[in-house]
């Protein structure tokens, strides 16, 4: 008997009220008088006396059956004068709350109330509570990764942006403007190239001469272009074309795109208002006047209404040169632009350097193998030009061309030719470079606002960790409340409320 006492009583914390009614410690309906109990507590704490431990018992915390315990205790003090020969309180606020204690006692009442409440407490409040500051870690862990992901993006595409207007030859500062900038410069680039080019007069004539040895052929077709700017520099296609030099050059206008406009800002100008204004101006042509009458005028013999001038005089008619839309002596159109301006020149300017090249490339290979007798027995009769060369001296000639042509075809180069070919080509550059520096301003944009949220959910959990520290103070107590009202009604048994986790 003495071993059966000291026996632990093990209770299922989220089993706890159905072990309290199947023992009929509590009543099944018990809900009905907790909702009487609970109407009555808020009717009383509206008049309580001023005390400070009350006021701490009453702010911010459940009041269950202990406190009301406390709070009588404390009233005994603060009510003394009101107790009469009988021990009796004529104090209201006595009465209301030895009230309330009464109908918590009543089929123990508290202590299904406080069961509940620890039930609530342990399979609700506190996982929620714990759910959010997990919920809280979690993200300021995703917008941490966010952050870094932002920034390292943002820096990413900014690198694009820089590197992309180094391939233009610009700093990126003012996209646009410096694009047309270069396009301004690059005349002079190209006449210096063409100045290049005159250090090829050696090269050529060798080529010639084993063109002419070897395959006995006429040297005249052999790199025109190249023997043209040779001898005379990048100049115009109409003195490529015609062999002499221009009186007049009217060279194509480099129109520059006006600045992009905002949607739905566009400038109509002063567009019919003037036509509105002018009555002179017959409203049945819309506003406009043609010069042309569509009655027939019976003083002109022709009757067709159309004025062709004075019929009298002589016309003066100029006859152009077949193939150019300008008098002679005038570069004017295509034939304005210089031989490297123009694709269709500049383009067979570069197949013939890279056609002395390769020659030359493949004479070096050739001269570094020729060691038997066959191959010095064919040049014995071949132009002293071709008998006075050295593979380092064509190699020097290659490393010439090479240059050459990696200046006519870089990338920078040909963004310029499309450029200067279609003024447009900047808008759609500037847009294209543009684009990268927007997101990578975005993404900047991204790091600070995850960096916002992470301080956001910092805060959140700041606030939510000592409302779990209190509720998990309050919910022990609670266990250790209801442990020892159970032990007590079991003879001192332990009791132990089994999966509470705190």
């Amino acid at each position: 008997m003495q071993d059966h006492q000291h026996l632990p009583i093990d209770i299922q914390t989220s089993k706890l009220l159905d072990w309290l009614v199947d023992r009929r410690h509590c009543n099944l309906k018990w809900q009905g008088l907790v909702l009487t109990i609970r109407e009555k507590i808020n009717a009383a704490i509206q008049d309580m006396p001023e005390s400070e431990e009350i006021a701490q018992l009453l702010s911010g915390s459940y009041i269950h059956y202990f406190h009301c315990l406390r709070i009588v205790d404390l009233l005994k003090g603060t009510e003394a004068s009101t107790k009469n020969i009988f021990g009796r309180y004529s104090s209201q606020r006595m009465k209301d709350w030895q009230e309330i204690v009464t109908l918590y006692e009543k089929d123990n009442t508290y202590l299904v109330e406080l069961s509940s409440l620890l039930t609530r407490n342990v399979s609700y409040e506190i996982p929620s509570l714990k759910k959010q500051i997990a919920k809280c870690q979690q993200l300021q862990q995703e917008y941490s990764r966010r952050e870094e992901e932002g920034q390292a993006g943002a820096a990413e595409m900014r690198e694009q942006f820089y590197q992309s207007c180094k391939q233009y030859g610009i700093t990126g500062d003012n996209v646009r403007r410096e694009l047309l900038a270069l396009v301004k410069d690059l005349p002079s680039q190209l006449a210096e190239i063409g100045a290049g080019a005159q250090s090829l007069g050696e090269a050529i004539d060798l080529y010639e001469a084993c063109v002419g040895f070897v395959c006995e052929s006429p040297t005249e077709q052999v790199l025109p272009m190249l023997r043209f700017v040779q001898k005379r520099g990048n100049s115009t296609v109409y003195e490529w074309r015609t062999g002499t030099e221009p009186s007049v050059v009217e060279r194509p206008h480099l129109e520059e795109p006006p600045e992009q406009l905002e949607e739905d800002a566009i400038d109509w100008g002063d567009f019919g208002v003037e036509a509105a204004s002018d009555p002179s101006i017959s409203a049945e042509a819309s506003g406009i006047d043609w010069g042309i009458s569509l009655e027939s005028d019976s003083k002109e013999p022709e009757g067709d209404g159309i004025d062709w001038g004075d019929s009298g005089t002589d016309l003066q008619i100029t006859v152009l040169e077949a193939g150019t839309q300008a008098p002679e002596g005038v570069a004017r159109g295509p034939d304005a632009l210089t031989l490297l301006e123009y694709p269709e020149t500049r383009n067979q300017f570069i197949d013939e350097l890279m056609e002395l090249e390769i020659f030359l490339t493949q004479r070096a290979v050739e001269m570094s193998e020729e060691a038997d007798i066959l191959s010095i027995s064919q040049f014995q009769l071949a132009p002293t030009i071709l008998q006075g060369q050295t593979k380092d001296k064509m190699l020097t000639t290659v490393s010439t061309l090479q240059d050459l042509i990696g200046r006519l075809t870089s990338l920078q180069m040909q963004h310029l030719f499309m450029i200067l070919a279609s003024p447009r080509y900047v808008d759609r550059v500037t847009e294209f470079l543009q684009q990268k520096l927007k997101q990578s301003q975005l993404l900047a944009l991204k790091k600070e606002l995850m960096v916002q949220k992470q301080q956001e959910t910092l805060e959140e959990q700041a606030t939510l960790e000592p409302k779990l520290d209190l509720l998990l103070e309050k919910t022990k107590e609670l266990q250790k409340l209801i442990e020892a009202d159970i032990s007590r009604r079991y003879g001192g048994r332990p009791v132990n409320l089994m999966g509470t986790a705190l």
